[in-house]
């Protein structure tokens, strides 16, 4: 699927653009989470969530991701990972910019693309309690903060994490 928003498409990833989407999260990755959760954290996190077998089975889990780019020449600039876990509730399970190009005006694009396209009632996401840029961006898009969550990751890690909701306004 292949869709234009402006300046930009969004096209959905299949198991050949794997090695597109972890470049990208690498990256930003990199360059955004060490000062939030430490390098060892981004590294562990990194390699159980972003190897070629564990986005594999998220796809195949039905996870859609999609890839944003500013045309198809070019390599992308972020992408997103959205499930419907009921019928018209979603979840955001990944939503990632590049960090160079945040505050751009990507993300809500990209944001208006999933609300256009997904037409949802209800999205719910996590995002690091420590992780203000997102979380702003959250607020000016319509979320709330439905909840605060620890998650055990393994190997000693957690996510210290607000659950936020998006809700349609019908």
């Amino acid at each position: 699927m292949r869709y234009s928003y402006e300046y930009m498409q969004f096209i959905q990833a299949t198991l050949a653009d794997l090695d597109k989407i972890i470049v990208l999260a690498h990256k930003i990755w990199n360059d955004h989470y060490p000062e939030i959760i430490g390098q060892e954290q981004v590294d562990y996190m990194l390699k159980k969530m972003y190897d070629s077998e564990s986005l594999k089975q998220q796809i195949l889990n039905n996870d859609l991701f999609f890839i944003a780019y500013t045309n198809e020449n070019e390599a992308p600039i972020a992408f997103i990972s959205i499930k419907e876990v009921e019928n018209g509730s979603f979840f955001i399970h990944k939503f990632y910019v590049n960090t160079q190009i945040q505050r751009s005006g990507v993300g809500r694009a990209f944001f208006e693309f999933v609300v256009k396209n997904f037409n949802p009632e209800v999205i719910r996401l996590q995002v690091n309690r420590m992780n203000y840029k997102a979380i702003n961006f959250y607020f000016k898009n319509g979320f709330t903060i439905e909840k605060v969550a620890d998650f055990d990751i393994g190997d000693g890690y957690f996510m210290n994490d607000f659950v936020m909701i998006w809700e349609s306004i019908r």
